[in-house]
């Protein structure tokens, strides 16, 4: 699934490539696809003549600032745009066509048929689902060292799950709170509230590095991600952690563990990363 940093490299291409078109109209090909309003019909009426002036992101969803409405977006595991003249032929999978007065298009194709679209009036969507329960934004300026303390301080919960819950922090994602607890010297089982306040800052700080850095490179094509223009990312390159199991750590040369944590397939190393116990002893996770 595309995380921050694939989200934040596709609202960039596509600041680029849609803005200030005019919708002439919208054909929708996979009604599902539209999760509000209910009806395909109203989504298309609502977004015919609607200039795109912006397009913003929310953790992990893409907000189209049009000039009454917000087009809310999340790519979910496969969904990507791009942008065709109207003559190019229909690729498989293409679900969405926004048709544009001056003759292109803005296409959605989604193999994997997971991606949303909500519209609603402008602003009114940070209010509503699927928007209005998520957390602090890793990019932001309000996203400061103390706010992400007191987000995290009291909570019993295993610190990689907590990172991964939309309604604390938004859009790391499975790789960079692997990539990042480990710049931060920090095993994804501790409790989040046994953290001192000095591992506190130092994870603050590895989230946000690891983030900037991710979307230098155009964040990661693991699997299928491209951009509105079909480049990959090339952060996979630098990953010092995610996806290297049985490898050897690049700081100390340890075999790094991969176990399941959550759900989720987490990469670490045992010595950079230990696990203390509540006495403050270390403790060793099998793999």
């Amino acid at each position: 699934m595309p995380e921050l940093p694939e989200v934040e490299t596709v609202r960039r291409t596509l600041n680029q490539l849609v803005i200030d078109k005019k919708i002439e109209r919208v054909s929708v090909l996979l009604p599902r696809i539209i999760q509000h309003p209910d009806d395909i019909q109203a989504f298309a009426v609502m977004l015919e003549g609607e200039t795109i002036r912006s397009v913003e992101r929310r953790g992990k969803f893409l907000r189209f600032m049009l000039d009454r409405y917000t087009l809310v977006s999340h790519l979910r595991m496969e969904g990507r745009y791009g942008v065709y003249r109207s003559d190019e032929p229909m690729e498989k999978h293409t679900h969405v066509v926004f048709h544009f007065t001056d003759g292109t298009e803005l296409r959605y194709k989604d193999v994997r048929q997971f991606g949303t679209m909500h519209v609603y009036p402008k602003d009114r969507d940070l209010l509503e689902a699927p928007l209005k329960k998520l957390g602090l934004e890793p990019l932001d300026e309000a996203f400061t060292p103390e706010a992400f303390r007191v987000k995290i301080e009291k909570r019993k919960t295993k610190i990689k799950p907590l990172l991964l819950n939309q309604e604390y922090i938004v859009g790391i994602g499975n790789i960079y709170v692997d990539e990042a607890l480990f710049l931060a010297g920090i095993h994804p089982e501790r409790e989040a509230h046994t953290l001192s306040a000095a591992e506190t800052a130092k994870l603050h700080e590895a989230i946000v590095e690891t983030l900037k850095d991710a979307v230098a490179a155009g964040g990661s094509s693991i699997k299928s991600y491209v951009n509105g223009q079909g480049e990959i990312g090339m952060f996979q390159h630098k990953l010092k952690m995610y996806g290297r199991k049985d490898e050897a750590c690049l700081t100390c040369g340890t075999a790094i563990v991969k176990t399941v944590l959550a759900g989720r397939g987490t990469h670490f190393c045992p010595v950079c990363q230990p696990l203390k116990s509540k006495r403050g002893k270390r403790e060793t996770l099998k793999s």
